[in-house]
């Protein structure tokens, strides 16, 4: 990994939010600026939708990472500073199942149709993913035939968590959020042409007395050298 840009004082301590999208390559990232600058850096995981929330109540932060249209929402509701996004990861979507149940075929857009009209129960996220999902289904004119078997997950609560234990059939998130998880069987991406890529920024609060330690830290979340913690974790450089 590269060194900081900068060298923010030793004893400075950021303070962040995030969606539980970027949990695990946040962790990695973190792990490595804490390693190269000394500087100590606490990033609290949540749903998108509530982080956002968070961060509109005016709760301070040094840093927020979310989905990129969630942080342009906040810079521009001055929430966040004009030209401070910093684009990271783009992260596609996969299907899961709970382990050892059969594995549908994704091969095509028609046979992930078909998969999910086979389903007894599906989940899919409250963030960007599965406002895109919805919108899949409504054109493939399936909504109102499975509305009963659809379980929305909660903010923070991960689909994996609800397959794994046998309360929904097919499970729609992130790559990055299904890796690991135990009692899951990944049974691969959605196929190119309904792909759905979400790319996660950062942003820096406009009330943050630490700007110049922040920007070192996204400078080396952005830089080249963090491609393989990226791709480890399910995650493309944004």
């Amino acid at each position: 990994m590269p060194n900081t840009s900068a060298t923010p004082p030793v004893n400075t301590r950021l303070n962040g939010i995030s969606s539980m999208a970027t949990r695990q390559v946040l962790a990695e990232l973190v792990a490595g600026f804490e390693a190269a600058s000394g500087v100590s850096v606490a990033i609290e995981s949540v749903g998108g939708v509530d982080a956002a929330r968070r961060v509109q109540a005016g709760e301070a932060f040094d840093v927020v990472i979310l989905a990129m249209d969630a942080i342009d929402k906040l810079v521009a509701s001055g929430h966040l500073r004009p030209g401070s996004r910093v684009d990271l990861v783009r992260s596609g979507v996969a299907v899961a199942v709970r382990a050892g149940a059969p594995v549908p075929d994704l091969g095509s857009e028609d046979a992930v149709r078909s998969a999910v009209l086979a389903a007894r129960s599906i989940s899919y996220s409250t963030g960007p993913s599965g406002v895109a999902l919805a919108k899949l289904f409504e054109r493939w004119g399936i909504t109102e035939q499975i509305q009963g078997r659809i379980v929305q997950a909660p903010p923070g609560v991960p689909v994996a968590s609800l397959v794994a234990r046998g309360e929904v059939e097919l499970g729609f998130q992130q790559l990055s959020e299904l890796l690991g998880v135990a009692g899951i069987a990944i049974a691969g991406p959605l196929p190119a042409a309904i792909q759905i890529v979400t790319t996660f920024s950062a942003g820096i609060p406009v009330h943050t007395t630490h700007a110049e330690a922040v920007s070192a830290l996204l400078a080396y979340m952005a830089a080249p050298q963090a491609t393989d913690a990226k791709r480890r974790q399910g995650m493309e450089p944004a």
